[in-house]
């Protein structure tokens, strides 16, 4: 089908459009990720604000998505849409080799907030290929060429970042070189017949030992943890995993990456995740909550020691946006933002004092939620069949269920067997309490 410009500029300008009209257009001509095209029903969104958003045909959904678990900010926040148009019309963009005002601005806001053993920041268009320059910075540190990462994660759609995932994003995609995969603490489905948290700490870090001792310690440049691993399930990781990790790469030699992506910039209630536990990384990877994907953006944040590497020898990467005079003012608005509104704070209270007893409280309620768990605003239920034997329910009453939480108004987040509840780090009680309300009546009505 060809478009003609007028019936384009019909459809963009049009304050008539229904869901049927944008679908139909999206149809034609988009060609969507991670999907079949033929099968795809996408949902039109014509609008939002705070925590809500609206199609086009006048309904209104509580977005406990995040979309992408990335509007921590939440949707048009006033202050970010005045940086971004204040910055268009100043400058709207220039290269990176410059030096530019809102760029060093923005790697000073971030820095000022990452531990004090870092001190630059790499900027890139978003989380996949902060993870592949967090690699390439590695392996030119060290000499070496592995990386060491979970097989409960998913790190991005690059080449490095891609193989670097542990989920089945991987499989068609493994065309990069030097990749090790290790299971990291999951004690409602432990990989190591663990009882305890301290057990599973344990158990998967003498795992990761052995791993690192198999594959040669001399050979493996870095290991690539997400903090939280988002995607994979929302697995806080067990009392003290990451500072043994830590010490691991301290004993080797190993440049300790970790992939903040999701899980940073107030997810989790903390600045950064890695804050609620004793131990500061070599590199940390960010994106997404930055500056809520409201223009692409992410980057790598730099030790001292690492970034002095490259003071005499030319780092081989680069890309043409890189730290983009929009997303950077977008970056320094949403910093200033969370720190004046305390959006932080609101993140770890919601966690606490509401998302955490709601869903315990949901839990006792319905069978069907064998665990939940979380920090902040990043929460996941376990949805199983049994409880004793942990079965995980069925895609098909995944997809019943995805299909009533957006008949009663709410945009979830699932995935697998799971429902991440991950809502935008500026949601109120009241709106927990209305979603926790949603999710009671869902897994009520949708039966196993």
């Amino acid at each position: 089908m060809v478009v003609s410009p007028v019936a384009l500029d019909a459809a963009v300008t049009s304050t008539d459009l229904t869901n049927a009209d944008v679908v139909a257009l999206d149809r034609e001509n988009v060609f969507h990720s991670w999907s079949a095209q033929k099968s795809l029903n996408p949902m039109a969104i014509a609008g939002g604000s705070g925590s809500t958003v609206w199609d086009h045909d006048g309904n209104t959904y509580l977005d406990f998505s995040s979309q992408l678990v990335n509007t921590n900010i939440g949707h048009q926040h006033p202050k970010v849409i005045a940086a971004i148009a204040r910055q268009a019309t100043s400058l709207a963009t220039v290269a990176p080799a410059a030096a530019n005002h809102v760029r060093a601005t923005a790697a000073a806001k971030i820095l000022s907030h990452a531990p004090a053993n870092m001190e630059k920041v790499f900027f890139t268009n978003g989380g996949a290929d902060a993870n592949e320059n967090a690699i390439r910075m590695a392996r030119l540190h060290t000499g070496r060429d592995k990386v060491l990462s979970r097989y409960r994660s998913y790190h991005g759609n690059t080449g490095a970042a891609i193989a670097a995932t542990g989920d089945w994003r991987r499989i068609p995609n493994e065309y990069s070189r030097g990749h090790v995969h290790v299971f990291g603490p999951y004690l409602y489905r432990s990989e190591f017949w663990a009882e305890t948290p301290e057990q599973e700490t344990e158990r998967a870090l003498h795992h990761l030992r052995r791993v690192i001792q198999a594959e040669g310690p001399q050979s493996i440049a870095a290991i690539l943890l997400e903090t939280v691993p988002g995607t994979a399930g929302i697995l806080v990781p067990t009392p003290g995993y990451l500072e043994g990790v830590r010490a691991l790469c301290d004993e080797y030699g190993i440049v300790m990456i970790l992939d903040e992506v999701m899980a940073g910039f107030g997810r989790t209630g903390d600045w950064f995740a890695f804050d609620a536990f004793n131990v500061t990384p070599d590199l940390i990877t960010f994106a997404k909550g930055v500056n809520s994907g409201y223009v692409p953006v992410g980057g790598v944040i730099i030790s001292g020691d690492i970034a002095a590497t490259f003071d005499e020898r030319v780092f081989p990467g680069g890309l043409t946006y890189s730290g983009h005079p929009i997303a950077a003012a977008s970056i320094v608005a949403s910093i200033e933002a969370f720190e004046a509104e305390d959006i932080i704070g609101n993140a770890a209270r919601i966690g606490r004092d509401h998302l955490e007893p709601g869903l315990t409280a949901l839990a006792a309620k319905h069978n069907v939620i064998g665990e939940i768990r979380g920090r902040g605003v990043f929460w996941a239920l376990e949805l199983v069949q049994d409880r004793a034997t942990r079965l995980p329910v069925t895609p098909e009453y995944m997809g019943r269920l995805k299909a009533e939480l957006l008949r009663l108004g709410l945009l979830p987040f699932l995935a697998d067997n799971r429902i991440h509840v991950v809502p935008p780090a500026v949601v109120t009680p009241d709106e927990v309490k209305q979603a926790l309300h949603i999710y009671d009546q869902a897994l009520t009505t949708v039966k196993i």
